[in-house]
């Protein structure tokens, strides 16, 4: 038999396999339900510990007052002179608050050169510890990355199980007009490609902050 003859009865027997359906052989699996139970605990517990786990810097605040003290005792303690906010309501909010050292400028230039930034979030994957950010907020592409600090405010209603649970919450939030940019931000910016030694802070923060406040009050 010839090469090309071994070629055409291969070809046949893919043509015959695509021209008959086969079964999945785990369809309950396949994109119907969750390969994650969810678990019974409070979902602001489950993101607490699995972002701690990944060097993230948790803290929960019983209503906005407490996040303006725990922000304004970590902007002392660090000696910060300029906090990046780039979204207006943010910056409008922390300002109400009395949070100093806020830059006025909201260009990359002042973002390079500040000590911290702060964000919101589209929603926080419990499970994984992760923060979904997107391009659809007014804090941009950029503001979580480039800053030394990345500290994000999040609310509990924010909070969702796992990845497809945050997909479908993204979903919702923007329907049709789905952003063109959809991060997920676990802790810390680190990487093990040099030598296998894990280093923080290489393509983005090297210190992740997540205030997460009550929204049931």
């Amino acid at each position: 038999m010839n090469i090309s003859s071994s070629k055409e009865n291969i070809l046949k027997k893919i043509r015959k396999a695509l021209s008959e359906s086969t079964p999945l052989p785990f369809s309950s699996s396949e994109g119907s339900q969750s390969v994650f139970v969810q678990r019974d605990e409070d979902l602001a517990l489950v993101f607490a510990e699995a972002f701690s786990a990944l060097q993230g810097r948790f803290a929960f605040c019983l209503n906005e007052q407490e996040l303006a003290a725990q922000l304004k005792a970590l902007i002392v303690d660090r000696k910060w002179e300029s906090i990046y906010v780039r979204d207006r309501q943010i910056r409008e909010q922390l300002r109400a608050m009395g949070i100093p050292a806020l830059t006025e400028a909201v260009d990359m230039p002042a973002l390079k050169a500040c000590d911290a930034s702060v964000t919101g979030c589209d929603c926080l994957v419990a499970r994984t510890g992760t923060m979904v950010l997107s391009a659809g907020q007014e804090s941009g592409r950029t503001t979580s990355v480039y800053a030394p600090v990345h500290i994000c405010i999040a609310y509990t209603d924010q909070l969702v199980y796992d990845v497809r649970d945050g997909l479908k919450y993204v979903k919702d939030k923007y329907g049709d007009k789905l952003p063109s940019l959809i991060s997920f931000a676990t802790g810390p910016s680190r990487t093990a490609d040099i030598e296998k030694t894990l280093v923080v802070g290489v393509h983005g923060p090297k210190e992740v902050f997540c205030f997460l406040v009550n929204s049931q009050h």
